[in-house]
């Protein structure tokens, strides 16, 4: 008989689905544990190639001799080439002793390691980026991209009164999803771009915009319409943050920050918290970005609020000169994104 012909239990869909996410579970555990143990021996070789630098003042030419000799007794092995024996140097330089590598610059594939040591100096942050890598599943290009935007530096980094109108444990968390500046490099738009080009690409590029405001975010809707007593109001950018299980209010407004403008999120907050907020989902917060701030003013307005809000401001500096002049300008890119 067939085994498809079999009559199978009722439970059997269930068991079979729990079982596959345990091999698949097991495949990456033995991944991980492969990857960690390659790591180490990356380490291993560095610590020892330092050592003999030190005690027998070995050059450059005996590091390139090293890498021919083992790649010969190890032909099947990549990673022997000289270039990396020397990452391999630097690897150990910066982690001086293995037992203290965090878990997850060891959970690492290599080249992510090496763009660590190419790219940052200093250990905390190379740590924070390792730690983001792994929990995020990051790509070496999209690690890349997130240490050139400086996330580390711009996460939390927003002024707000999240302090002052969540618990203690919520407010740091809430802080957390709240960058400045956002950068929008990605708005790849020519001057002459009609605003229904700039609201299709706000659409078309709603992976971007997830990416820049950080992990967890899910996008519910541009434009959210909410009717009280017959008058419409729009959210501009409306999200969830599925970690935090909190609703996100986005208000875009033009130009430099003004007070009124906390009073208009805080009613827009007020409405989600009412409407559509469950009594499982923490308090909504709302992030106001703006073309530009006085940071004294913005903690002036933010005291006078009772919905926890932060204001940050916006730019596309990361990119080259020659890219900058392709993209629309300050007061275009916050038309493109504000309600007509």
């Amino acid at each position: 008989m067939s085994s498809k012909a079999v009559e199978l239990p009722s439970a059997y869909g269930e068991t079979l689905a729990r079982l596959k996410d345990q091999v698949r579970s097991a495949q990456l555990q033995a991944q991980r544990t492969v990857n960690a143990q390659l790591i180490e021996l990356y380490w291993m070789i560095g610590n020892e190639i330092l050592r003999q630098q030190k005690e027998q003042a070995w050059g450059s030419g005996v590091v390139g001799r090293l890498a021919d000799d083992l790649r010969a007794e190890f032909p099947s092995m990549t990673g022997l080439s000289r270039r990396n024996l020397l990452y391999m140097r630097s690897f150990a330089a910066d982690w001086v002793e293995f037992s203290k590598v965090p878990q997850p610059v060891a959970l690492l594939p290599w080249g992510h390691i090496r763009i660590l040591i190419d790219k940052l100096d200093d250990q905390e942050h190379r740590d924070w980026y390792a730690g983001a890598a792994v929990k995020n599943g990051w790509s070496r290009d999209i690690l890349l991209n997130h240490i050139k935007n400086r996330t580390l530096e711009r996460t939390g980094a927003a002024p707000s009164n999240f302090v002052d109108r969540l618990p203690a444990a919520d407010s740091m968390l809430a802080q957390q999803i709240a960058k400045d500046p956002y950068v929008f490099d990605f708005l790849d738009l020519s001057d002459g771009a009609a605003e229904r080009d700039f609201e299709q690409a706000m659409t078309t590029r709603i992976v971007h915009t997830l990416a820049e405001l950080g992990a967890g975010f899910a996008f519910v809707g541009r434009q959210v319409h909410f009717e009280v007593d017959g008058s419409d109001f729009y959210i501009d950018l409306l999200f969830f943050h599925v970690t935090q299980l909190r609703y996100v209010v986005v208000e875009l407004k033009k130009g430099a920050f003004e007070p009124s403008f906390t009073g208009q999120l805080g009613f827009y907050i007020a409405l989600v918290d009412d409407l559509l907020r469950e009594d499982v989902h923490r308090p909504t917060v709302g992030i106001l970005i703006c073309g530009d701030k006085n940071d004294r003013v913005v903690r002036y307005a933010l005291s006078q609020v009772d919905a926890p809000m932060a204001v940050a401001t916006y730019t596309y500096e990361t990119l080259p000169p020659e890219e900058k002049r392709s993209l629309p300008d300050a007061q275009q890119l916050i038309d493109a994104i504000s309600p007509s």
